[in-house]
């Protein structure tokens, strides 16, 4: 009878070194699905990420797109709001006062308007310092250095951007040490 209390006693270890090796293959399999798990939420997250940053940058290009649509539109009417402003300051003091004057004066002040509803806006040059953002240099001049002495062509913004830069003679600081001989 020893044999088969030896055979029972034998049979118990392997059934408990055998359950022992498979928790241990089962905690493995464990980990190994929840690293996989948490690779595929930190994917998943990356991607949703990815779709929000795409999302936020296509809503932003199209408004931009909305809102600089007409800027060709705009920057060839600005020729035509320069001849007529050319126009109107060149007029002579006894037609000054005539009704098709009144008129033309009209049709420029509502061309402006129209364009300043789409977001134009004119760039300030004359007493300003240059700046290469905004101006564009034509000429030296006698006049304060660095600044603005005279604006040959007005330059305008559409919203933020420069649509078209203001044409400037800039002063090269001859005046100021004229001045300062006498």
């Amino acid at each position: 009878m020893t044999q088969p209390e030896s055979e029972e006693s034998g049979s118990q270890v392997e059934p408990e070194v055998a359950e022992v090796e498979d928790i241990e293959v089962l905690k493995q399999a464990l980990a190994e699905a929840k690293a996989k798990a948490e690779e595929n939420l930190a994917g998943w997250q990356r991607a949703q990420a990815d779709f929000i940053n795409y999302k936020r940058r296509t809503e932003q290009e199209k408004e931009e797109i909305s809102q600089f649509a007409n800027s060709i539109l705009i920057l060839n009417l600005l020729p035509i709001l320069d001849d007529l402003e050319r126009a109107l300051t060149s007029i002579p003091p006894h037609l000054a006062k005539l009704s098709w004057v009144d008129g033309i004066r009209l049709i420029e002040r509502k061309l402006q308007a129209s364009l300043e509803a789409q977001g134009l806006s004119q760039i300030k040059a004359l007493g300003e310092p240059f700046d290469p953002n905004l101006h564009e240099a034509a000429r030296l001049g006698k006049g304060k250095e660095g600044i603005v002495i005279e604006e040959l062509q007005k330059g305008y913004k559409l919203r933020d951007r420069v649509l078209r830069p203001s044409k400037v003679v800039v002063g090269n600081g001859e005046e100021e040490e004229e001045k300062k001989e006498e």
